[in-house]
């Protein structure tokens, strides 16, 4: 399963990555492509601050975050046997979205974002959307299934 969770990871990287090129090469030349209008664009913004523009100018300081983050949750999948579908997936979202914009801010010095919705105002790119989604999945897995885990043993180990 580590297998296909790192397959999995390296193709969401990849994915981000190729989109994020066709964000350089037809937006930021051309400008904003409206696509649904007044609900959809895509807009090329060079994001030095956080996932969907928060903390602008702390590249340094938001790469090293990303990189403890990035390192810590891999960790938790290699290492941690015990792991539900929620948190599994999880997992490979944060990663890959960490990793994704981890390497523009290598690579750029900031990160290249390209979506933009009318009831949102931050541009923000697939990266943020994999680790949004990743760490939902992870409060979902938190909330509702470790404590039935944990009563469930009690109970087997209580019935013994």
């Amino acid at each position: 399963m580590l297998i296909l969770s790192l397959i999995l990871i390296l193709l969401f990287v990849a994915g981000d990555q190729a989109v994020k090129y066709l964000a350089v090469t037809y937006l930021q030349p051309d400008g904003p492509m409206t696509v649904i209008p007044g609900l959809l664009e895509f807009r090329y913004v060079e994001n030095t601050g956080a996932a969907f523009g928060l903390l602008g100018d702390y590249t340094l300081i938001l790469s090293i975050i990303t990189a403890v983050c990035v390192v810590v949750v891999l960790a938790a999948m290699i290492f941690y046997q015990k792991h539900s579908f929620f948190s599994r997936v999880a997992g490979i979202l944060i990663v890959g979205g960490g990793i994704g914009n981890l390497i523009d801010r290598f690579w750029h010095g900031y990160v290249i974002d390209y979506i933009s919705v009318s009831f949102f105002p931050p541009v923000f790119n697939l990266a943020d959307c994999f680790v949004v989604i990743g760490v939902i999945l992870f409060l979902i897995h938190f909330f509702f299934f470790t404590n039935k885990d944990k009563g469930r043993e009690k109970i087997i180990r209580s019935r013994r």
